[in-house]
């Protein structure tokens, strides 16, 4: 039988703002099996990136809880949220935000690696390596963020993630940022990760024909629910919902 590697349990955000109360997720459920893609589909404000935030901690859960590996890591914090790091890491939509401009790739890469006692000299060759896995030469770990393309960025971003060996990337519009040549190496670079490591993933993803491509599976949100899940042809080409024929045909 699969392994379940991860679990969100009728999981709910409300963003309270003065007077005034948000939901943006509302009673989700799903599981990841480990080595699977989940595709998360849904215009904007449908919840996607929250349920992102919320399975890596960057936000809150209101209510539901959240398993990983069996285990309840809804409200961890400490050495075990440092662990879960280690088990989960996520690769964001704007690469260039999301290192430190004043300091290399490299050095953004091997952050991890340096906080887990490993030696500088033995961080540089596994950042070296790390960066030839994801398509790039070794010098790129001694160029900053503004030294490189976005798809070389996104490209270091995906090894920064990879630095502690994750069992579960979750890919938060990933691609959306870079021009469309750029978004099939991304593509093909996660799909080959996919295949050689048995990597579980989380695909947070506006992009159909992608999502087509790369998940197991997929979830559709409107406005924070859950309105369907199947496989990506059952999704595409024999939508049950009115709400999921509509999203089709506006990208399709």
């Amino acid at each position: 039988m699969a392994e379940i590697i991860l679990k969100a349990d009728h999981l709910k955000k409300i963003f309270v703002s003065g007077k005034k109360s948000t939901t943006a997720v509302d009673d989700v459920s799903f599981e990841l099996v480990r080595g699977e893609c989940l595709g998360i589909v849904g215009e904007s404000g449908s919840g996607k990136s929250t349920i992102a935030r919320m399975l890596t901690h960057l936000e809150g859960v209101t209510e539901g809880k959240i398993f990983l590996k069996g285990k309840d890591i809804t409200h961890v914090g400490g050495k075990a949220l440092r662990n879960i790091y280690q088990d989960m890491q996520m690769v964001f939509q704007m690469p260039m935000e999301s290192f430190d401009p004043r300091r290399t790739l490299g050095d953004g890469i091997g952050e991890s690696l340096r906080n887990m006692g490993i030696t500088r000299a033995e961080t540089r060759k596994r950042v070296e390596n790390l960066l030839e896995r994801c398509g790039l030469d070794k010098e790129y770990a001694d160029r900053y963020p503004h030294q490189v393309s976005g798809g070389q960025c996104q490209r270091a971003a995906i090894a920064r993630a990879l630095a502690v060996s994750p069992e579960i990337l979750i890919c938060d519009e990933a691609t959306s940022a870079l021009d469309v040549t750029v978004q099939k190496q991304i593509l093909e670079l996660l799909i080959e990760l996919k295949q050689k490591e048995n990597l579980s993933f989380l695909l947070i993803c506006h992009d159909l024909a992608l999502v087509q491509e790369f998940c197991d599976r997929v979830l559709v949100l409107y406005h924070g629910k859950t309105v369907e899940c199947g496989t990506p042809d059952e999704i595409i080409n024999h939508p049950k919902m009115e709400y999921t024929k509509k999203l089709i045909d506006s990208v399709l």
